[in-house]
């Protein structure tokens, strides 16, 4: 069924709004990674990850070890850690935001467990979900006994939830754009200002003195 250009459109705010990332990456034995999330205030977070270890004899990545571990460091927009912790090999890791802004999610490996296999090269398998997507909506709807319909209501609501709160943090966002672009441009007319004054006092200092020296070569 093809989608009108509205409902398609519509399609593409509602991705965009409610993001679900799933990625891998490379790591080696004392390299941190770190990625930032856009996340509105009160809006919570899961985040899931696996790790694979490099075997040379098969020339992949195969799943690692138990003792191999990975450490977790999530700071606010206010570079306040809220949650710093150490999992295993395979983990999960939840918070919720209070503060609007870009988080940053850090991991990396226990240095002393990478002894484990050799080339030090470790793939982790990250997938980070935000807001009405970390929802178990089939867990929800067993343990509350709702129906079909009442589950879709519940996600409708939830989703308008979130909605509410993007527009509450592009709201604030705006906010603290518009407030910078009025400190620079203070600032810029403050510059002028002070460049417009040095030059007339420039000005005024290289009249005196040139009339201090027709002066004293008594040519005026």
């Amino acid at each position: 069924m093809m989608l009108s250009t509205p409902a398609a459109e519509l399609v593409l705010i509602l991705a965009w709004i409610y993001p679900s990332s799933a990625l891998y990456f490379h790591i080696g034995e004392t390299e941190k990674k770190c990625f930032i999330e856009e996340i509105p205030d009160e809006t919570m977070v899961i985040g899931k990850y696996r790790t694979q270890l490099w075997d040379k004899q098969s020339s992949s990545f195969l799943p690692s070890t138990p003792g191999l571990g990975m450490h977790v460091e999530i700071k606010d927009p206010d570079t306040k850690i809220i949650l710093s912790r150490q999992y295993g090999s395979e983990g999960r890791f939840t918070f919720t935001s209070h503060t609007p802004g870009e988080h940053q999610i850090c991991l990396h490996s226990n240095s002393t467990k990478m002894a484990l296999f050799a080339g030090g090269k470790l793939r982790v398998h990250l997938d980070i979900q935000v807001g009405e997507h970390t929802n178990n909506y089939p867990e929800i709807a067993a343990k509350d006994k709702l129906t079909e319909l009442q589950l879709r209501v519940r996600q409708l609501l939830d989703q308008v939830e979130q909605i509410q709160k993007e527009q509450n943090y592009q709201r604030y966002r705006e906010e603290r754009f518009r407030m910078t672009s009025e400190s620079t441009n203070q600032r810029v007319l403050w510059w002028s200002i002070a460049q417009t004054l040095i030059l007339i006092v420039t000005g005024i200092w290289q009249m005196k003195h040139l009339k201090s020296f027709f002066e004293a070569k008594k040519l005026v």
